[in-house]
């Protein structure tokens, strides 16, 4: 393709539809492990597209709101909302900080989604669904524990995926630079 704009929205709209796919499938086969305070969202790993195009910024963004439709109807919508301004700010930082690195590795870049989830999705958990009232001890508590299950995929599947990505120079052959 010639056309970067039909390149750009072809790649959202695949990075949208691949967020949404792997979500939806992880909580018919898992369920919980998608929605709760403690989470290991599959999909999440797929943040380190990011490190490759600026569409990944908009179709990880798009794909968390279509994924987080499955919980409106228990009783979730604002995660709609604040789970996918989470993962907005957090694939703009990683794109932002995606030449800074550690020995060739992307660690700083690989932190955002935990430092944004944990800060703004522990905000969420804290002023909505625990008593009404805010706790500081209690927002560490659940943003600590939705920035650790953001780090464990991150660190892990997240890595995985950044390693085959360039060892494999996929980066070249699939994304706009």
């Amino acid at each position: 393709m010639k056309n970067k704009k039909v390149l750009f929205i072809a790649q959202t709209a695949g990075i949208a539809a691949m967020y949404a796919a792997l979500t939806y499938a992880q909580n018919l086969l898992l369920p919980g492990t998608t929605s709760a305070a403690v989470q290991f969202r599959v999909s999440e790993a797929l943040n380190v597209l990011a490190l490759f195009t600026p569409a990944a910024i908009p179709g990880l963004t798009l794909g968390c709101v279509l994924s987080n439709l499955v919980n409106i109807g228990a009783g979730l919508p604002l995660d709609m909302i604040f789970g996918s301004l989470a993962t907005l700010g957090a694939t703009g930082c990683m794109y932002a900080l995606r030449k800074v690195k550690i020995k060739d590795y992307p660690l700083l870049s690989l932190l955002m989604p935990a430092l944004w989830n944990g800060v703004i999705v522990g905000w969420e958990i804290e002023v909505f669904f625990i008593d009404g009232k805010f706790n500081w001890i209690s927002f560490l508590t659940q943003g600590g524990l939705v920035a650790l299950g953001e780090l464990g995929v991150m660190l892990v599947l997240g890595t995985l995926l950044y390693v085959v990505i360039v060892k494999r120079k996929l980066d070249q052959k699939l994304f706009i630079k």
